[in-house]
């Protein structure tokens, strides 16, 4: 986000630019000291190489064509010329630098942010949007690349311009340069206040024709139409656009009239300092009242237009700054934020668990929610399988983020192996878990980099084996690039049978402890959910395995099944004992009988 587009009310929330603020902003220039104090120097050498070739304009006039030595205009005129080559230079060189620095800082600071997400927990991303996230993320920190490259470096340009050409000025007359200096801010306020109005005038205007466009794409679209012509709502439609369309024209023809105002007000104006100096200087000269010379005049005309620039800026600095204050705050704000799960200094390391896993009096809330989970004690044998069931909302899939701590509990504990899960080391304890879910995420590119994912130091072998063991094989074979083919964004390109056995390929890859599956074949028709039902049966062998599921036929063989409602144990058995028993699991068994003849 650039800072011109920072809403009102982060402009209103921006800190003051308090010493340690200040201190934090230039820890980022700290590596750049050099580059950066460079750049400041070839800022204040531009000032003055810029205008130097005004002040010889004024001996051309003297001392050259009003003297009338051709030679020594010729001189003066290639100095100059020579001092504008040399200018742009040194403006290429430190325009270079402030743009190496700006970049350099960006990209300091994204990698920082990027690696502090990273560790956020999971309740981070699902509190925040996604497009908040990413809007901080890219577009802020371009934004502080931008004001390290124009903002800063501008600021120091225009006061170091202003000096010079002021100082300059002084050389001549003080008389005429404090009448400059004067003159500008009285040129430039008018000129803000008509360049506000029309700019009123134009987002008027917009929003208007933005009001029209929408009243053209609801009334004309094929439903627009329906609806207008079933409730007989033509003359109403044809008022509002009428009303609309005379609005929008109304206001067009006042933002043009503002333009053309504006305009001539700028060239009133414009034109208005440089009659000044030449009457008073002038004067002074006709009456004899001071040593300038015509070229003199001439020289502090032009220096007046170069005045203006920097003086309109340094009315803005304020707000610039407050803009530029909001956005670096943007960015500290999340850089500031602590990570809620983390890994202690002593963390317990293990390459490999058994999958022993036990739930002692567990609670579970989000922030200060009511609680999802309510004393929830079980154990889970290593090699064996557990099945959740229960209504939507009942908590299924809160268990399976806790187990691998992308929430943790809010009282009680979960062991594996005889250990509370929070005092391993979160590397240690995820890389013994592997989880299938509804929604099979694969990145945009190939099936060798999605599946390498679970196991970097996978070889093309051990990717064939796993691939052939979720029953892709053909598949893979049917494709030209075999292992090298895209999938597509989220694995657009393949359907979600063939996603799934990804999926469970990339577990296969990953050898887990614990294997959970959380409504892994809900999405999926009866034919594949059963091809998948059937791939699933031999991991279960060798991890111990959680399964959630709405369907009963997808967990009928679990060896424990807990039946969950409103986020409290209700009724725990296997399915034969279960469907003897009156209550939720039962009635769901039931009602699915008559739908799903595998139950």
């Amino acid at each position: 986000m650039r800072f011109e587009q920072l809403s009102k009310d982060e402009v209103k929330k921006a800190p003051k630019l308090t010493r340690n603020f200040i201190s934090r902003i230039f820890h980022y220039l700290n590596p750049y000291r050099s580059q950066y104090l460079l750049s400041l120097f070839l800022v204040v050498v531009s000032a003055i190489l810029s205008i130097i070739p005004t002040l010889l304009t004024g001996e051309m006039i003297d001392r050259g064509i009003i003297g009338g030595n051709f030679k020594l205009l010729l001189v003066f005129a290639g100095a100059s010329f020579g001092l504008l080559i040399v200018s742009s230079l040194v403006s290429v060189l430190s325009s270079y630098l402030s743009a190496y620095i700006g970049q350099h800082v960006s990209k300091d600071m994204s990698e920082e942010m990027y690696g502090h997400l990273q560790q956020m927990s999971h309740q981070f991303f699902t509190s925040n949007k996604q497009g908040e996230i990413q809007s901080r993320m890219m577009q802020d920190i371009s934004g502080v690349e931008s004001v390290i490259t124009q903002t800063f470096t501008t600021l120091m340009s225009n006061i170091m311009t202003l000096a010079v050409a002021f100082v300059a000025m002084m050389g001549k007359d003080i008389r005429l340069a404090i009448i400059a200096l004067v003159i500008v801010p009285l040129m430039i306020v008018p000129m803000k206040k008509a360049g506000q109005a029309r700019w009123d005038l134009t987002m008027q205007a917009r929003k208007e024709a933005d009001k029209t466009q929408q009243l053209l794409n609801e009334s004309l679209s094929v439903s627009g139409q329906l609806l207008t012509k079933l409730f007989v709502r033509e003359e109403n439609e044809m008022r509002e656009y009428q009303t609309l369309n005379t609005n929008l024209v109304n206001l067009n023809i006042r933002e043009r009239v503002a333009g053309r105002g504006f305009r001539g007000l700028m060239q009133v104006i414009t034109n208005m300092g440089p009659l000044i100096l030449y009457v008073v200087g002038g004067y002074l000269i006709i009456y004899r009242q001071s040593s300038l010379t015509i070229g003199d005049i001439t020289v502090m005309v032009t220096l007046l237009g170069r005045l203006i620039f920097p003086i309109d800026s340094l009315m803005n600095v304020q707000v610039d700054l407050v803009r530029s204050t909001a956005l670096f705050n943007r960015i500290f704000e999340y850089l500031d934020m602590k990570p809620e799960i983390i890994s202690e200094p002593d963390a317990v390391k293990r390459k490999t668990l058994k999958g022993d896993m036990e739930f002692e009096q567990v609670y579970f809330q989000y922030s200060k929610e009511k609680a999802v989970l309510h004393d929830l004690s079980f154990h889970v044998a290593p090699g064996s399988s557990l099945a959740l069931v229960g209504p939507s909302g009942a908590g299924k899939s809160t268990i399976t983020n806790l187990i691998p701590r992308l929430f943790d509990v809010t009282s009680g504990q979960i062991k594996i192996d005889g250990t509370n899960i929070k005092e391993y080391d979160l590397a240690s304890l995820r890389l013994n878990i592997g989880v299938v879910t509804q929604e099979t995420y694969l990145f945009n590119g190939t099936i060798r980099e999605n599946l390498l994912i679970a196991n970097p130091e996978a070889t093309d072998e051990d990717l064939i084996l796993a691939l052939e063991k979720a029953h892709l094989t053909n598949f893979l074979k049917s494709l030209p690039e075999g292992l090298d083919t895209i999938v597509g964004n989220r694995g657009m390109k393949l359907s979600g049978g063939e996603k799934q056995r990804v999926s469970i390929a990339r577990v296969i890859l990953k050898q887990p402890a614990i294997l959970i599956f959380d409504e892994a074949t809900s999405s999926l028709d009866s034919l594949s959910e059963e091809e998948i039902q059937k791939e699933i049966v031999p991991l279960m062998d060798s991890c111990t395995t959680i399964m959630v599921a709405h369907r009963l036929s997808t967990i009928r063989h679990a060896e424990q099944i807990i039946v969950l409602e409103e986020g409290s144990i209700q009724q725990q058995g296997t399915h034969e004992e279960l469907i003897e028993q009156p209550g939720l699991y039962q009635r769901l068994y039931q009602t699915q009988m008559g739908k799903d003849k595998r139950v």
